[in-house]
């Protein structure tokens, strides 16, 4: 299994709401139809904390997109399909800076049974 996570920042002109409604109402439905995400996750930033011993990065970010596939290999192949393509056009329309990470987990604490 490998994750992919993406810190979003919206365009310049789209509103913090605005992006979240687009990106829940419409790009959410879209990555439903995407073959071979096992799972997909959006974050909305809602707030921040800051640490008073640790200083904050510059980093604007209004969402964290987190994407589950099987393997590399099933990543490779989705990224090739139609529905692919529907889903990244359409986050052209609103995402205005990505960042994506291969992401290697190693879990501290598991989830409850």
């Amino acid at each position: 299994m490998i994750k992919l996570l993406s810190l979003l920042t919206r365009k310049q002109g789209i509103t913090h709401a605005e992006f979240v409604r687009h990106w829940f109402d419409v790009h959410g439905p879209l990555a439903e139809h995407v073959p071979g995400i096992r799972r997909y996750v959006q974050s909305h930033i809602t707030d921040s904390r800051s640490r008073p011993d640790i200083p904050d990065t510059d980093v604007e970010v209004d969402g964290i997109a987190e994407l589950w596939y099987d393997s590399l290999e099933s990543f490779e192949r989705a990224s090739k399909t139609s529905e692919m393509k529907a889903l990244t056009d359409d986050g052209a329309l609103f995402i205005g800076r990505i960042k994506t990470y291969l992401i290697e987990e190693r879990q501290i604490i598991p989830l409850p049974d």
